[in-house]
Parts: structure tokens; C-alpha cells; sequence
């Protein structure tokens, strides 16, 4: 039966007219734009039966940037503005991922002691609670694969290195997302 306290689910339509209203339709992307990419990574998280919030998290991890993929749709003056569109929690996600400095943060991933996050925009650290973790490898897990497949080149150099960051916590993965993160990985030389 329903919650009737749970939260309506965000309008998916709605959201993506947000992001082609801020030229994510007009970027290019491996295997498009950037707005397809978005679209496909929230696909694949819900395929792997992430939480709503992921997948919307999944569909803007890109709204700030990324550390590998300088240009953002908003600024971060505007968190309230996103928060707005597809809810607090699944902002809070798309922050989490987007100010991560994975050269800080990657290796300090899977070691016996919980990671230490750096924020490549404020240059602190944190340590996210384990749920938001699991959000982060998920969204990582599923953008980096998408890329994966419609960019060779990316994928040669960087798929095995992908691999490395995250067995060491895969037990933080759903099993459906080790699973493409093993297959998807594979055929790839060492980076």
C-alpha cells in the first residue's frame, strides 16, 4: 500500500525542461549531449533500483560541474533553486557529487577507516554518512559507465582505473551496479 506521507514523486518532464532551460540540451557529451547523459544515468540507476532521490540526484549530478567535467548548468548561488526543482535531499546529493575532488578522494576510498572527502570548491574535508556514500559510488558507478560506452578512448584509459576506486567498496554498491561496474570494466587495459 502507498505512504500517503511519502513525498510525491518530482515530475521527470518538468525537471528535464529545467535542464534544457539551462543548455544541457546544447552541450555535447559522450553519446550526445549532455542532457541525453543525464537522462540515461538516471535510467541506469532506476535499473538498478536506486532510490528516487539517487536517481534524481543521477539526472543533475552534473547541475554545478564535476571535477571532470568543468562546465555547470547553475551556480552554486542557485543549490536553492535546484533544491526547489527536485527536492533537499537529492541537492544534497548532486553537491556531494559535484564538489568531489576525486584526486583527493578516490584513494582514500575502501581503506579500513571511513573516507575523508574533499570539497574541490571550499578545499574542506568531510566524512558523508553511509547512505550518502552509497548515493555517490551509485551515481559514479552509473555516469562513468555511460561514458564508458560511447567513448572508447575514455574507456580504455580510465576503465580499469574506475575498477580500482570502487572494489575496494563495492559491498557499498548494489549488487546490480558492481555487476555493470565488473562487466563494464573488463575488456579495459590497465589505465
Amino acid at each position: 500500500m502507498e505512504n500517503p506521507n511519502a513525498a510525491a514523486p518530482a515530475d521527470l518532464p518538468g525537471i528535464e525542461d529545467f535542464l534544457r532551460s539551462r543548455d544541457a540540451a546544447d552541450l555535447a557529451h559522450p553519446g550526445g549531449t549532455l542532457l541525453e547523459h543525464l537522462i540515461r544515468v538516471r535510467r541506469r540507476l532506476a535499473d538498478w533500483g536506486a532510490p528516487y532521490e539517487v536517481q534524481l540526484a543521477g539526472l543533475c549530478h552534473a547541475a554545478y560541474g564535476t571535477d571532470g567535467f568543468a562546465r555547470s548548468l547553475l551556480s552554486l548561488d542557485d543549490r536553492p533553486v535546484l533544491a526547489a526543482v527536485v527536492g533537499e535531499r537529492a541537492e544534497a546529493l548532486v553537491y556531494l557529487y559535484a564538489s568531489c575532488d576525486r584526486a583527493a578522494t578516490y584513494p582514500r576510498l575502501g581503506g579500513h577507516r571511513r573516507p575523508v572527502f574533499t570539497d574541490r570548491f571550499t578545499g574542506t574535508g568531510h566524512d558523508p554518512a553511509t547512505e550518502d556514500l552509497r548515493a555517490f559510488l551509485e551515481i559514479t558507478a552509473a555516469n562513468e559507465l555511460d561514458v564508458f560506452e560511447h567513448n572508447r578512448e575514455l574507456a580504455n584509459r580510465h576503465g580499469a582505473g574506475l575498477r580500482l576506486v570502487l572494489e575496494p567498496v563495492r559491498h557499498l554498491l548494489s549488487a546490480d551496479a558492481w555487476e555493470a561496474v565488473r562487466r563494464g570494466t573488463r575488456s579495459h587495459p590497465a589505465a
